[in-house]
This record gives C-alpha cells, sequence and structure tokens, in this order.
C-alpha cells in the first residue's frame, strides 16, 4: 500500500505563491534541491490538477536543463521515471509518456490506487491536494517552509480543515528554509 503525501514550499506564513502568483521566494537552492531529490525518488505516481502539470511538465524538455546543476537534472530524471497522473476535465492528451488523465477527482479511485501501488504517491498543487485532505486521502505533508512572509496569495491548505498531526522528521537548511514532514493522524 502506498503513502499519499502532500508537498511543496510555502511561505512562513502558509502561501505557495504570493498574490500576483509569483513564487521566485520558493526557488530552491542546491542542497534544498538535492534533498526534494531524495524526497521525491520515493514517489511512484505523482498526481496533479491542470495547472499544476503545466508548471510540472518543464520537467520533459531538454532545453531547460542545459547548463542546470546536478541537483536540477537529476530531478528531472526521477520526474520522468515516475508515473503521472493528471485530474482534468480539460486535458485530452498530455503528450507524455508514463501520463494519464483522470477526468474529475473520484476519492474511491485514489483510495484503490493507493491501496494497489507498491511505491508512495504525491500530491501537489493546493486545490487539487484540498479535494484529497478533505476526502481524508492524505497521509503525509511535505512542507519546506521557506523563510519569508507573502502576505496573501494562494493558500498551501484550503479554509476550515482541521488535521492533528505528528512531526516524522524536520532538517534546516543554510539558507533558512526548513522542511517539516507529518503524519496525518486523523
Amino acid at each position: 500500500m502506498g503513502i499519499l503525501s502532500y508537498g511543496m514550499i510555502v511561505s512562513l506564513d502558509g502561501f505557495v505563491n504570493g498574490l500576483d502568483g509569483d513564487f521566485d521566494w520558493a526557488m530552491p537552492d542546491e542542497e534544498i534541491h538535492s534533498f526534494a531529490n531524495e524526497v521525491d525518488s520515493r514517489i511512484g505516481t505523482f498526481l496533479y490538477g491542470r495547472r499544476m502539470f503545466e508548471t510540472m511538465r518543464a520537467w520533459a524538455d531538454d532545453g531547460m536543463l542545459i547548463d542546470q546543476p546536478a541537483a536540477v537534472r537529476e530531478y528531472a530524471t526521477i520526474w520522468r521515471a515516475a508515473d503521472k497522473i493528471i485530474i482534468s476535465s480539460t486535458i485530452d492528451d498530455p503528450g507524455l509518456p508514463r501520463t494519464t488523465v483522470m477526468r474529475q477527482f473520484d476519492p474511491d479511485a485514489v483510495r484503490e490506487l493507493k491501496r494497489t501501488t507498491e511505491r508512495d504517491l504525491s500530491v501537489s498543487g493546493p486545490m487539487l491536494a484540498a479535494s484529497m485532505l478533505q476526502a481524508g486521502l492524505v497521509d503525509e505533508l511535505d512542507l519546506f517552509v521557506a523563510p519569508v512572509v507573502v502576505g496573501s496569495g494562494t493558500a498551501f491548505f484550503p479554509p476550515g480543515l482541521r488535521l492533528d498531526l505528528e512531526l516524522l522528521e524536520w532538517r534546516r537548511f543554510a539558507s533558512g528554509m526548513v522542511y517539516l514532514r507529518y503524519a496525518v493522524v486523523n
């Protein structure tokens, strides 16, 4: 059975981007990227909504990797080797290997996927993650907390959500970013 985690880089005040959609403050340095590669290397399937998939599909572009550090190139290899499921009613053919489309969010289908997979799963993007959190599907949280307050933007958690958590792991990086891994216990 696979564990479903939800993780992103988040500001100290809980946003994944600023009011204008900017997230330049969230760019990981090589130390953080290397550690994130370790975290994501356990993932067998990435679950995305349309917008997050459109952001992440850049990892399929070899041209983007030219002159990038080793950690960035390593992430592209990890991402390409994993299955990707896009939950979207507007994408017909993602045009990438190991990538399928689920027309709508189906909690039972995700439960079955968790039950039958040998590797862990990850959901990225706060909108899709909100649905999965509210359906009780998320087992763990992987937060990379940046040392910045952005004031407003897209929240990491949906409003009104209550979760009890158990800290499983934490790590501080030279940049001041902190990694927090929690189990959802309720």
